[in-house]
C-alpha cells in the first residue's frame, strides 16, 4: 500500500486543528504519516495536537515563525526520508470525508498523473465552490484563476478531468515531481508559493495534475491568516495586502520575459485605481503607501 506523508503547517491554529485532525484520522487509507510542522504557536494548538496519541504523528517544532512555504519544504524533506511514496500538501483549516485520501490517490492511479485534488468548497458555504482546479493564463501574467470560485456547486465541475494547478490547500503530489522539479521558494513566505511552484510544474511539462470531484474538501477560507477584515469583513487585512502583492510582482520578475516585465508595469498602473474603485481597501494613505512598498519590495526579493 502507497505510503502517504500528509504535510500541514500550523502557526497558532487551536480554532481549527481539532475538525482537521479528526478529518486525518478517520482517513479509509490509513497508510500515511502525519508532518505537523508548528511556526512557533503562541496559543494551545501544541496542547491539542499532543492529546492526539497516534504513531502516525511527526511534530517538528519551529523557534520562529520560517513561513509557510519554509513550513511545507521541512515536513517534504521528512516526508521524503522516511520513504514516503507521496505528499499531500493540506492545509489545517479544512475539514473532509474519510476517502480523501483513497480518491485522490484512485485519480493518481486511472489517469497515470502525478498530481490530484479535490473539489474545494468553502466551510461556511458548503454549496459555493471556493476552487475545483485552476489554470495559468498568458493573459493574466501566469497568475492562475481558481476554477469555479465563488460559483454555487450545481454539477457543473463534475468531471475528472486535467488542470495545471491547485492550491496547496489540498494537493496529491508523487515524490518524483519534487525530485524533479525541486522545492518551494521560501522567499514567498506565505501566499503565491504554490502558484510558482506550481508553474516550474508547468512548465517543465513532465508531471499532469488531475482534479476530481468525487471527494470534497471544505475549506475555512483566510481561518488563519486573517485575510480579510471588519464587520461583516470585508476589507483587506495588512497582512494579506503586503505578502499578495509583493510575491504577485516576484513571481513575474522570476519569469523574467518581456511579457511579463510589462505585466509588472501593468499592475503597477492598476493598482491606485483597484484600490480607489473596488471597495475591498481601507481607503486611508497607510494602506495606499503599503501597496507601494510591497509592490517595490516584489522587484527586490
Amino acid at each position: 500500500m502507497d505510503k502517504v506523508g500528509v504535510v500541514t503547517v500550523t502557526f497558532n491554529s487551536q480554532n481549527v486543528i481539532e475538525e482537521f485532525l479528526d478529518s486525518i484520522f478517520s482517513q479509509s487509507h490509513e497508510n500515511f504519516k502525519l508532518y505537523v510542522i508548528d511556526n512557533a504557536s503562541a496559543d494551545k494548538t501544541l496542547t491539542i495536537i499532543n492529546f492526539y496519541h497516534d504513531r502516525r504523528i511527526l511534530t517538528i517544532n519551529n523557534l520562529n515563525n520560517r513561513g509557510v512555504a519554509a513550513g511545507n519544504n521541512q515536513g517534504i524533506e521528512a516526508a521524503l526520508k522516511d520513504d514516503c511514496n507521496y505528499i499531500l500538501l493540506i492545509n489545517n483549516d479544512t475539514v473532509f470525508s474519510s476517502d480523501l485520501i483513497s480518491q485522490l490517490l484512485k485519480v493518481i492511479r486511472e489517469n497515470n498523473c502525478s498530481m490530484a485534488t479535490p473539489k474545494m468548497m468553502y466551510h461556511s458555504r458548503p454549496n459555493v465552490i471556493w476552487c475545483a482546479g485552476g489554470f495559468f493564463r498568458k493573459t493574466n501574467g501566469y497568475l492562475p484563476e481558481n476554477r469555479g470560485l465563488n460559483h454555487k456547486d450545481i454539477g457543473q465541475f463534475n468531471c475528472v478531468e486535467r488542470v495545471d494547478y491547485a492550491p496547496t490547500c489540498c494537493t496529491l503530489i508523487k515524490k518524483e515531481v519534487f525530485e524533479d522539479i525541486g522545492l518551494m521558494d521560501e522567499k514567498y513566505f506565505v501566499y503565491a508559493d504554490e502558484v510558482d511552484f506550481f508553474y516550474r510544474v508547468w512548465k517543465n511539462g513532465k508531471h499532469l495534475m488531475y482534479y476530481t470531484p468525487n471527494t470534497k474538501l471544505y475549506h475555512k477560507v483566510g481561518a488563519l491568516t486573517q485575510s480579510m477584515r471588519g464587520i461583516p469583513q470585508s476589507k483587506y487585512a495588512e497582512f494579506y495586502l503586503r505578502y499578495t502583492t509583493r510575491n504577485n510582482i516576484y513571481f513575474l520578475k522570476k519569469q523574467n520575459t518581456l511579457y511579463s516585465k510589462f505585466f509588472i508595469a501593468y499592475y503597477f498602473v492598476k493598482m491606485p485605481f483597484s484600490f480607489l474603485l473596488t471597495g475591498r481597501y481601507n481607503r486611508n494613505l497607510k494602506t495606499f503607501l503599503l501597496l507601494q512598498k510591497s509592490f517595490v519590495e516584489g522587484l527586490f526579493l
